[in-house]
């Protein structure tokens, strides 16, 4: 097996936060990153050759990677990043399948039987090895990952429709307004997580034939699947069937498009709830990550109104509160919260420091913002928006490193 992880999205929905990082790079839950999701399952499920395609803005990625996921070379293990490389010509990827056009000379260096293609940037625990037995077992050309959802939302997905046994892909279709329910529950459908395996030969050919088409979009969904399901060879893969070690009844099937600044802030405050639905404690399939060698959380003060503590939060090492409240907030490594500061409802990344007096309420503060003191954040949006972005939801934004007036 080789896997191939695809990281070379924009994340234009999630700018700010994208404005100087690729979107498997953003921060997540305050210690790790997008892609180390996707990066863990395929670790814990001991498939450890992997290739991170990357393309736009992937410096901090490319960093990540080689710093943290350090495999044995002894024994033939690696996560390598690779970035675009033209080898083409003076172009970038066209799409997803053009991404993996242009790197066939990383199968032909490893020659599997099978290739794993999984996405750098949704939130979910997943075995994949069972998804691969399936996919053996079958003799399918491609297995494509998917989850249940409500009929009424399948014009927001990529929707997978099936025979009537619910296992051979017969359509393949982008935001469907007519779309089927599934033979076993006629209110849901199967959307796909943009995770595949693929025979190795059948997915190079499927290649080849697309990079002569010049109608084609070059996009694994778009192109590929359909082709492949069009010469009957297509199998789905029920994402509700995965057992992950150490799951429970109530975390099992999750799984997070966290495209948009909303949904990424909605995926953060399930983590910081009493019994969060994605538990992020779960030893027996752990969530990897590197370390910088901070110091342990402390809090300072207790005199009067000036107590320093957290509740229903995540406080990350090196965070320090002096004399300050945070409350159902995710505090990243290196955060300080001065004497009488109050952050709310809200996720600071690594660095940021709050001013003594300021109070931010619903907002995500990228890393390395200093909130001058007595500042007010998130209390009137018309102003914030002046400034900074806010969402649909009202929630407030301020990118890296954004200098702040009081």
């Amino acid at each position: 097996m080789l896997a191939v992880v695809l990281a070379g999205g924009e994340g234009k929905r999630l700018m700010p936060l994208t404005a100087d990082r690729a979107k498997p790079a953003v921060p997540f839950g305050g210690i790790y990153r997008l892609v180390d999701f996707v990066l863990s399952n395929l670790a814990n499920g001991h498939y450890l050759k992997i290739v991170v395609l990357t393309q736009y803005k992937n410096h901090s990625l490319d960093r990540h990677i080689s710093r943290t996921w350090r495999l044995s070379a002894m024994l033939g293990n690696y996560v390598t990043p690779v970035p675009a490389q033209q080898r083409l010509g003076p172009r970038w990827f066209a799409g997803s399948a053009d991404a993996l056009f242009q790197n066939l000379n990383l199968i032909y260096d490893e020659l599997p039987d099978h290739v794993i293609v999984f996405g750098a940037d949704h939130i979910y625990r997943m075995d994949p090895r069972q998804m691969v037995d399936q996919h053996i077992d079958s003799g399918a050309d491609v297995t494509v990952a998917a989850i249940r959802q409500p009929l009424a939302l399948a014009d927001q997905f990529g929707v997978i429709e099936t025979d009537p046994a619910g296992r051979r892909v017969v359509a393949f279709r982008e935001k469907p307004t007519d779309a089927v329910g599934l033979p076993d529950a006629p209110d849901q459908v199967y959307a796909s997580m943009g995770n595949y395996v693929f025979k190795t030969q059948s997915m190079i050919e499927a290649l080849r034939e697309d990079a002569m088409d010049p109608a084609s979009k070059h996009d694994l969904g778009g192109n590929i699947i359909p082709m492949m399901v069009k010469a009957g060879g297509a199998e789905v893969y029920d994402f509700a069937h995965n057992v992950v070690p150490g799951s429970t009844e109530r975390d099992r099937g999750y799984w997070r498009d966290v495209g948009t600044l909303d949904a990424y802030y909605d995926a953060h405050m399930d983590l910081i709830s009493a019994h969060p639905v994605f538990n992020l404690y779960n030893d027996r399939w752990p969530i990897y990550t590197g370390h910088d060698p901070l110091p342990p959380a402390k809090f300072v003060h207790n005199d009067g109104d000036r107590v320093g503590h957290a509740i229903d939060s995540l406080v990350s090492a090196g965070v320090i509160v002096s004399g300050g409240t945070a409350l159902r907030s995710i505090l990243s490594p290196g955060v300080i919260l001065h004497s009488h500061s109050q952050v709310e409802d809200s996720v600071l990344m690594g660095c940021v420091k709050v001013g003594r007096g300021a109070i931010v309420r619903r907002a995500i503060i990228d890393k390395n913002v200093i909130i001058p003191d007595g500042a007010r954040i998130g209390f009137d949006l018309e102003e914030d928006r002046k400034r900074f972005a806010v969402t649909r939801g009202g929630i407030v934004v301020i990118g890296k490193n954004e200098i702040l007036d009081r």
